[in-house]
């Protein structure tokens, strides 16, 4: 199997999928940091396609960065000044050619994270 990377992001104060939320895929290597991606979810809380393709794929560690407060703002939920979330960085690895999805559930005062499937 090839290696590849999704992600989801769901609202959990509504109940629906965020749509629109701007995302930044970084490979970390030691302190260097390379944008590989930068994406919008669409009307399902997903990209349109995988946000690190199976041909970029390598094992190593990685770093999602969500807008979330972009995103809220945009959604008309703007919150105090500074807002509580502003933007959800999750540093990952990925060990092996496998598929790995990351996905982020979110409100206005927490969010969690796992690995899906």
């Amino acid at each position: 199997m090839t290696g590849y990377l999704t992600t989801h992001v769901l609202d959990t104060a509504t109940g629906r999928p965020a749509e629109g939320l701007r995302i930044e895929l970084y490979r970390i290597d030691g302190t260097s940091r390379e944008l590989l991606n930068e994406t919008v979810t669409n009307d399902d809380g997903r990209t349109n396609a995988h946000i690190l393709p199976a041909e970029r794929f390598e094992p190593g560690t990685y770093e999602l960065v969500f807008h979330v407060g972009d995103w809220l703002d945009a959604q008309g939920n703007e919150g105090e000044n500074p807002r509580f979330l502003d933007q959800v960085p999750l540093r990952f690895g990925m060990a092996q050619q496998d598929h790995y999805h990351v996905p982020l559930l979110i409100s206005p005062y927490g969010f969690s994270t796992y690995r899906g499937s």
